[in-house]
């Protein structure tokens, strides 16, 4: 199951890498659920693809570091690019961890800080 949840992860992030947010959401399930430590917390697929609709207006950039997964749990370490309402590119240091449900992403417990691109 761990090789199965790795390999649905990289299939979303490749949709949402291509800009299909709905494609990245027929991983989830319809009750997913997102929290940003210290930030906010999404509830239900509505709730996420509106998130996207502000915070993915290009196309994140991912480059994944680790997968580390155990039972229904996966772990990623990473880093992330976004372009902000400005123009501007952020990078990002991330740590998602994901709990699967039937075969879907659920759960979701994001750690990201914003960091140096060359770190």
């Amino acid at each position: 199951m761990s090789e199965h949840h790795k390999q649905l992860l990289e299939q979303a992030n490749a949709a949402i890498s291509a800009g299909d947010h709905e494609g990245f959401l027929a991983f989830c399930t319809e009750d997913t659920d997102w929290t940003f430590v210290g930030d906010r917390t999404l509830k239900g697929k509505a709730a996420v693809r509106q998130w996207m609709a502000t915070a993915y207006r290009e196309p994140p950039r991912f480059n994944v570091h680790h997968m580390i997964a155990e039972g229904d749990f996966l772990a990623v370490t990473g880093d992330i690019t976004l372009t902000g309402e400005d123009g501007q590119a952020t990078h990002h240091a991330y740590c998602d961890v994901w709990r699967f449900r039937d075969g879907k992403l659920a759960q979701l417990h994001a750690y990201v800080v914003e960091s140096d691109p060359q770190s």
